[in-house]
């Protein structure tokens, strides 16, 4: 098998359909065989699958020069899907920050959508704050991640334009390596909006317990929503607590609803 990392795509040649709308992309990513992809995940093996959601499944992959990649199968037997792999390749590949997670290449064939990335060693802050068995953050490594992540936003917010926003920024969308330095994932549901537009109206999409309540009301997307779910993320590192815990006496299951009443109730005391 020839070298992925030696071969830059055209999007002209391998009828990439999307390089029209990002110019140059064929030239700046690469582009990967599904038979190549298949040989450095071990055939998409359980060994090396590193998460299943409910569009994708992310496989751990070693490139050929020793370099580790996170290798995303898209499922694109419905349209979403497909808008996904669109809405991913056309906004990662031009956003460079240390804090959003790196787009190495793509590969597309008959019945395959797939995204390679690099691997982000240290799992998730969801991981970290919520799984069983997990020490406890220390403060210091909180405060490190949250001003990563927020690095992150304010770079898709101020710094691109035209500017970016994620619509699904939650703790198990916030990648770590083992320097804690955060970097944010999966930009399948972002969208782009024109500096001259104050909002964009859209199809409510994003996770239940992160979404800003006018967003989920109107479908009015601006910025302010990420800001509101990043919010949420704040209140997970504050409290280690989910966003939504149905384990939690009745009312007090949402975080948001929980800190709300707690913050009236001393409110009220003062």
């Amino acid at each position: 098998s020839s070298n992925p990392l030696v071969r830059h795509g055209s999007g002209v040649s391998y009828g990439f359909p999307y390089s029209a709308l990002e110019p140059g992309l064929g030239h700046t990513k690469l582009w990967f065989t599904l038979e190549e992809l298949s040989l450095i995940t071990n055939d998409f093996s359980t060994q090396n699958l590193l998460g299943r959601g409910g569009s994708c499944c992310v496989y751990k992959g070693l490139l050929l020069d020793g370099r580790e990649v996170a290798v995303k199968q898209l499922k694109v037997d419905d349209a979403q899907g497909e808008r996904e792999f669109k809405a991913e390749v056309e906004i990662i590949s031009r956003v460079h920050h240390r804090h959003l997670v790196s787009l190495v290449g793509y590969c597309l064939s008959e019945n395959q959508r797939l995204l390679v990335y690099d691997y982000v060693p240290n799992r998730t802050l969801y991981h970290h704050l919520h799984g069983k068995g997990r020490p406890v953050m220390e403060w210091t490594i909180r405060l490190k991640v949250a001003a990563g992540a927020a690095r992150g936003m304010a770079y898709l917010h101020e710094d691109c334009h035209p500017r970016i926003i994620h619509r699904d920024i939650k703790s198990s969308n916030i990648l770590l390596d083992y320097n804690f330095e955060a970097q944010v994932s999966d930009f399948g549901l972002a969208k782009s909006a024109m500096d001259t537009n104050t909002h964009v109206t859209t199809q409510v999409m994003g996770t239940f317990g992160y979404l800003a309540p006018e967003y989920a009301r109107s479908g009015k997307l601006t910025a302010k929503s990420d800001v509101y779910s990043f919010g949420v993320v704040l209140l997970e590192l504050i409290t280690g607590r989910k966003p939504v815990d149905r384990s939690q006496p009745l009312g007090d299951e949402s975080l948001v609803e929980w800190v709300n009443s707690i913050s009236a109730t001393f409110h009220n005391f003062l």
